[in-house]
């Protein structure tokens, strides 16, 4: 791997890490939570299976 490739790899884990630790402080914490867990929340109904609802159409091959 290239000494240009190396550091642009470690200034992007950096500039992530800094951006979390500043969304993760001071008032910004609940604000950034209740975003993050209302986004995973919808992520996971996005995704879901209904399992109890069936096909009402049955497609063979």
């Amino acid at each position: 791997m290239s000494t240009t490739r190396k550091i642009a790899i470690g200034l992007g884990v950096a500039g992530g890490a800094l951006l979390a630790a500043w969304l993760l402080t001071g008032d910004r914490k609940k604000k950034t939570k209740d975003f993050v867990a209302k986004r995973a929340n919808d992520f996971k109904k996005a995704f879901a299976k209904d399992t109890d609802v069936e096909d009402p159409d049955v497609h063979y091959v």
